[in-house]
């Protein structure tokens, strides 16, 4: 951590949702698990969801990169994750695919999975009177169904999208339109999120303060205005 501890300046806190606040591994995970379960894809001959697993994580984050950097449509990601992961156990299934992109997107909103401490860092911020906004990559309804359904939409004023806002971290113009909808200024805001390249290297860009949330103890490249390893160091520097 670097940077005074005097942060009384700010008065608007923008929050990444998923790996940030919402625990996207764990409850992605459980929600792939639902709809092997669901489609017995043990019976169409991938006995190992684990392993099932694994593909799939592997191919979403491959195109999840394409997607950020605008090589793909969401479309193309929603069900192309799910029929290379099929096609990683000889199972070539389109309209399966297909279902399974329609179900995942159905059912994963609905997990309430946090980080721990998530609640108790919010009430904190909350009584201190800060404004809270949220800052996200995620599709528009699936976001909102998340925030909704774990608990937390009632901390945030303003829910920003890449859909809304028609660009994506870290592009400056994300950052810049969550200004122009929150009525923030620049140096009355800071950046808070876990991935280096698109809230940190984001934040930076747009010449934002930012807090790493280093839930994985990494090392980056470049030196976040804060870094904390769990939520509840939030605390001493807000």
């Amino acid at each position: 951590m670097h940077a005074s501890l005097s942060t009384k300046h700010y008065k608007h806190i923008f929050f990444d949702l998923d790996h940030t606040l919402w625990d996207f591994e764990a409850n992605s995970k459980d929600t792939i698990q639902q709809l092997f379960e669901n489609n017995d894809l043990a019976a169409r001959g991938i006995p190992n969801f684990e392993e099932f697993h694994n593909r799939y994580t592997f191919h979403n984050e491959r195109l999840w990169d394409r997607y950020s950097k605008g090589f793909i449509k969401q479309e193309e990601l929603r069900w192309k994750r799910m029929w290379l992961s099929l096609l990683d156990f000889k199972l070539a299934d389109e309209p399966l695919a297909r279902a399974m992109g329609v179900q995942y997107l159905a059912l994963l909103p609905s997990r309430k999975k946090l980080f721990p401490y998530t609640i108790e860092v919010l009430e904190y911020l909350k009584r201190k009177g800060y404004t809270m906004h949220l800052i996200t990559n995620g599709f528009e309804k699936v976001q909102y169904d998340k925030i909704n359904n774990s608990g937390i939409a009632v901390y945030f004023t303003e829910v920003i999208t890449s859909e809304a806002s028609n660009s994506l971290k870290p592009n400056k113009e994300i950052f810049d339109y969550a200004l122009a909808k929150s009525g923030a200024a620049v140096k009355e805001s800071v950046m808070i999120g876990d991935n280096i390249e698109a809230d940190i290297k984001g934040a930076l860009g747009a010449g934002w303060d930012c807090i790493f949330v280093n839930h994985i103890s990494a090392s980056p490249d470049i030196v976040p205005t804060y870094t904390v390893y769990h939520l509840q160091e939030l605390e001493n520097i807000l």
